[in-house]
């Protein structure tokens, strides 16, 4: 069964929880106010995660596209303390996704092979492993926690010291990690893993500074297994007028790597195995706008769109002060 799970408000501004079935009819889950919630009681029953929504489903219909309008569908994961919430991810990791990258680096390698390029090779040649084999492990990166993460309609706020703020559009895998240390997978999401792409051209070196940012997730929880071959569209938006459009390609059939050694790479680290942590983990992307040449304004609005996922992530771009940062001895 797959179910496409959503947590929003209502039109009161209390929390719940929706399941949205194959023919696009979403219903309220009894019994839970969060994602996380039902997933603590899916481990504890030792059931699947789409298995006890479907048994928790009530009458209650619930129009999601009103939700939307209305800006009240959330982020589809969130923790009680962000803290235990890890944003990574992993880059390079689709076929054609080392074009841009290698131009921003070519000229720092004086006509070298990249890095970049380098790091896309191996995961061609050793992305997908045999089953019950490891492969080579891909690049990864760490974007906050928490406290970086938003849903669709929020704006996306960009730091005044940015020198970019640009769309990523991907998959984003959500976990939950159980009272064992095992990560459990509850799903999969669109995502815009927004992200400083001057700054990393300025020097492959800048790349852990260009993803420290805010990040994006679409409010639909896909349970069950990705699609192997998922198409969609990204779109940028200046005063309503679509200034730029292209597909992107994502799923397993478009990549270098296998999800599961992707997630192997990521979890093979105790420090991303401790109970009751969530992991929401960046898949990458080929497609970026900035590598066609465009510079976002403050009110462009990102559009993100694939199926199987009905709901589009839409968000603008906005401009936050920074104060400055003193540190005192003590």
């Amino acid at each position: 069964m797959t179910l496409r799970l959503v947590q929003l408000k209502t039109a009161a501004g209390t929390r719940c929880v929706a399941a949205v079935d194959d023919n696009g009819t979403a219903h309220r889950i009894d019994g839970v106010t969060s994602i996380y919630d039902l997933a603590r009681q899916a481990i504890g029953k030792s059931t699947m995660l789409n298995a006890l929504a479907a048994a928790r489903l009530s009458d209650e219909t619930i129009d999601l596209a009103a939700a939307d309008r209305e800006g009240r569908l959330l982020a589809p994961i969130d923790h009680p303390d962000p803290a235990h919430l890890y944003l990574t991810g992993t880059g390079l990791t689709h076929l054609g996704s080392a074009e841009g990258r290698d131009k921003m680096h070519k000229a720092a390698a004086s006509g070298n092979v990249t890095d970049s390029m380098r790091m896309f090779l191996m995961g061609v040649e050793g992305g997908k492993p045999a089953a019950g084999q490891v492969g080579v492990q891909p690049e990864w990166f760490y974007k906050g926690n928490g406290e970086n993460l938003i849903g669709t309609g929020a704006a996306l706020p960009s730091p005044a010291f940015a020198l970019d703020g640009s769309e990523e559009p991907e998959i984003a895998g959500i976990y939950l990690i159980d009272d064992r240390g095992n990560p459990r997978r509850l799903g999969y999401c669109l995502a815009n893993e927004f992200s400083d792409h001057v700054t990393e051209r300025g020097n492959y070196l800048w790349l852990a500074h260009s993803k420290l940012r805010h990040a994006a997730l679409g409010a639909e929880l896909l349970t069950g297994e990705l699609p192997q071959d998922v198409r969609g569209t990204s779109r940028l938006l200046r005063s309503g007028k679509a200034i730029w459009e292209k597909p992107f390609l994502t799923g397993e059939a478009n990549m270098s790597h296998t999800l599961a050694n992707l997630e192997h790479h990521h979890f093979k680290y105790a420090l991303f195995r401790r109970p009751g942590d969530v992991h929401v983990h960046f898949f990458g992307t080929a497609t970026l706008s900035f590598a066609d040449g465009v510079k976002t304004e403050e009110g462009d609005v990102f559009e993100i769109s694939a199926p199987p996922f009905a709901l589009a992530l839409r968000n603008p771009l906005a401009r936050i002060a920074v104060p400055s940062v003193a540190v005192a001895a003590l």
